[in-house]
C-alpha cells in the first residue's frame, strides 16, 4: 500500500496563542479546496482542537520542501480568495461561523514566517 503521512501545521505557539474559531473554520474550508488545485495527494486538512493549527494528511512520501511549497502556495491562494467555499447552511454545519478576513490575516502571518519553517520542522 501507499504511505500516508500526517503533518502538524501550526499557526500559533501552543499554550501561548491560538486562532479564533471562525478563523480556524474558514482556513479549514479554504485550504481544503485550494490545496487540491496543487496536489491530488491531499487527503485531509483538519483543525486541531487546541486551535493552534491543523493536521495536513498527504498520500505518498513527501519531502519537507514539497510540503512547505504546498502550504505556501495554498496560503498565497487564500490571500486572493473572495469568499470562503461552502460557507452556507446547506454545505456547512455552522455556515455563519466564518471570517474570510480572519483566515487571510492568519495566512499572511504564517507566510511572513516562511524563513522559519525549516527551523520549526521536526521529523517524527
Amino acid at each position: 500500500g501507499d504511505v500516508i503521512i500526517k503533518f502538524d501545521v501550526r499557526f500559533t505557539q501552543p499554550n501561548v496563542a491560538r486562532c479564533e474559531m471562525p478563523t480556524i473554520h474558514s482556513l479549514e474550508h479554504l485550504f481544503a479546496e485550494k490545496s487540491r488545485n496543487h496536489s491530488s495527494q491531499v487527503i485531509d486538512f483538519s483543525p486541531m482542537g487546541c486551535q493552534t493549527g491543523f493536521y495536513l494528511i498527504l498520500q505518498g512520501d513527501h519531502s519537507f520542501d514539497d510540503v512547505a511549497a504546498l502550504v505556501e502556495t495554498t496560503l498565497t491562494d487564500i490571500l486572493g480568495a473572495t469568499e470562503v467555499p461552502a460557507a452556507n447552511e446547506v454545505q456547512c454545519g455552522w455556515g455563519s461561523n466564518h471570517t474570510l478576513t480572519g483566515a487571510q490575516a492568519a495566512a499572511r502571518d504564517f507566510l511572513a514566517k516562511r524563513a522559519e519553517y525549516a527551523d520549526k520542522y521536526k521529523a517524527a
